[in-house]
Formats: C-alpha cells, sequence, structure tokens
C-alpha cells in the first residue's frame, strides 16, 4: 500500500498491453492465455462486466499516455470527472460539484470553478494530463495505473507531473503501477522495479538494487543508455 511499481521497457515490449489485460480493456479479438489476475485476494478474470465496471475507476484506475484522447471532446472537463465521481460515490449534485472543484484546485487547476466548464480542447497539454490525474484519484483509487503518463510533455512540464503525482500519491496512500520506457522516471518515482523485455519481466527487485546489482544483460543495457 503507498508503493510504486516502476515496469520499465522499449517500446512494443508489452508494457501497455500487460497495463489494459489488468484493467480487463483489452479487444475482445485478444486472447488470454494466463489463468489469473489477482487483485485484493480476488481474480478479475472471473469478474463479470458490471463488477469490472466498478472496479474500474472506483479500485483502479489508470492516467493514459495521451489525454487528449483519453478525454471525451464533446464534454466539459468537470463533467467528466464528475462523471466517475458519480458512479462510484453516493453523493448529490452539489457535493460531486464540490468534490471536483477540490479536486481540480489539488492538482494544480487554477480558477477550478471556471476552469471545470472548460473543454479539453480549450486545456493545454500539462493541464490535461492534470485533469487526468483528477479524475484517476477521485474515487480514492487502491491501485493506479500511469501508462507513459509524461510522454508527451515538454521537459519542465513533465517534472511538475511527476512532483504532483508523488504528491498526490503520499497523500491518497494509493498504490501505483508506473509505465515507462524512461529508466529516469521509473527510478524518480518507484519502490520497485520489473524490468520488461520481449513481452517477460525478466527482472525485479527494489529500485536501488536494480540500479547497483543490475542482473539481466537488457537491464544492464538500459542503465548505460
Amino acid at each position: 500500500k503507498g508503493e510504486t511499481l516502476g515496469l520499465v521497457g522499449e517500446s512494443g515490449c508489452g508494457k501497455s498491453t500487460l497495463a489494459l489485460s489488468i484493467m480487463r480493456l483489452m479487444p475482445k479479438s485478444s486472447r488470454i492465455i494466463g489463468d489469473k489476475i489477482i487483485f485484493e485476494g480476488e481474480d478479475l478474470l472471473r469478474k463479470s462486466e458490471d463488477e469490472l465496471r466498478m472496479i474500474r475507476g472506483g479500485k483502479i484506475s489508470m492516467i493514459f499516455q495521451n489525454p487528449l484522447s483519453s478525454l471525451n471532446p464533446v464534454f466539459k472537463v468537470g463533467d467528466q470527472i464528475a462523471e466517475s465521481i458519480k458512479i462510484h460515490q453516493d453523493l448529490d449534485k452539489s457535493k460531486i460539484n464540490e468534490r471536483v472543484i477540490e479536486l481540480l484546485k489539488k492538482v494544480g487547476i487554477s480558477d477550478a470553478q471556471k476552469r471545470m466548464s472548460s473543454y479539453p480542447h480549450q486545456f493545454s497539454g500539462g493541464m490535461r494530463q492534470r485533469a487526468m490525474i483528477a479524475m484517476a484519484f477521485s474515487c480514492n483509487p487502491k491501485l493506479v495505473i500511469a501508462d507513459e503518463p509524461t510522454t508527451s510533455l515538454d521537459v519542465t512540464i513533465q517534472a511538475q507531473i511527476l512532483e504532483l503525482m508523488k504528491d498526490i500519491q503520499k497523500e491518497y496512500k494509493s498504490s501505483f503501477l508506473l509505465i515507462s520506457h524512461d529508466f529516469g522516471v521509473i527510478s524518480e518515482l518507484s519502490d520497485f522495479v520489473a524490468i520488461m523485455y520481449a513481452g517477460k519481466v525478466v527482472e525485479y527487485s527494489d529500485i536501488v538494487s536494480v540500479i547497483k546489482y543490475p542482473i539481466h544483460p537488457y537491464t544492464i543495457e538500459l542503465l548505460k543508455s
């Protein structure tokens, strides 16, 4: 609880596929070859779609790589965050709006009451990612999966978003699965790290041990780059 597992590997090695598999969001044409995905002692593969709908966004949430494509362009940002709260929490409309404003302020969006009525295209890239973080934490999830959350941002904004994620995780005590091809990003936030290569985890340990005593040849090359 409250710890971060970094999953690092080159593009195409299966990191995002793993994340989508945990969320049970893979296309219907995909095939499951493993037999279990255990979360809080329960197998997600045995859950019905209705049960999964309550888990997604409630107990497990996800921050996607591209917030512009993840946010619905025809709905206001505040309404999209409110919808997530409405599904998972028994609150009236005024309380939900208060919660949305509180979340937007918490992630550093100024003039939150006005901004909640904005559409995604009216936000900058950094602000859209802040809104996605607000949505991810809107229902106090036990696990947050962040899939390349800073890839599309410039270096300055990237550092701000990483710091924000660190602060909010500390406050909510959520566990994190942080996915990235950038070992620098992983080492910034992670307590443990799993190295993925060609669809398999080839090394796993605490972050300090992996940096100081890498074992797998791919990990050694990754640290050199």
